[in-house]
């Protein structure tokens, strides 16, 4: 498009914009007048900035491209191939799960020698235990004192 367009376009958004501030201000006051003054004045000064001109190929771009992932196999293609990929990334990710599973229980053929994953009996704990014991301990005191078991 010309600049005569783009100056047309400008002219035409900021007095749409100009009568919808002066409704706006005389039907529900200074408020929302002054916020519709500040809309009123963006299409100048996206004209004045160049931005109008940008926005309009931005936008013109996301719908050639919307309409060639509609209509193309191609693209079709490549949004499957990017599917099986998410897929695959997750099944993976379950299999992991199972196969770690397996090797802390020590029964899987995927259990490593020399690693221990079970915690040690309560026996052999520090004395202090951990800070969990601590606070279910003194629960426990307290429902003890109260009756509940």
């Amino acid at each position: 498009m010309e600049g005569t367009t783009w100056a047309a376009l400008t002219a035409a958004l900021t007095v749409a914009g100009a009568i919808w501030t002066w409704i706006a201000f005389r039907r529900r006051g200074a408020a929302n007048g002054l916020r519709a003054l500040g809309f009123t004045l963006l299409p100048a000064a996206a004209w004045l900035t160049g931005t109008l001109e940008m926005v309009v190929e931005i936008a013109g771009s996301v719908t050639d491209w919307a309409t060639s992932l509609v209509f193309n196999v191609l693209t079709w293609t490549g949004v499957g191939l990017a599917g099986l990929a998410v897929v695959l990334f997750v099944v993976s990710g379950f299999i992991r799960d199972r196969q770690l599973g397996r090797a802390q229980r020590g029964t899987g053929a995927t259990a490593r020698p020399g690693r221990t994953t079970e915690l040690p009996p309560a026996a052999a704990r520090k004395p202090g235990g951990s800070p969990v014991d601590d606070d279910l301990a003194d629960i426990e005191a307290l429902l003890r004192r109260r009756g509940i078991e």
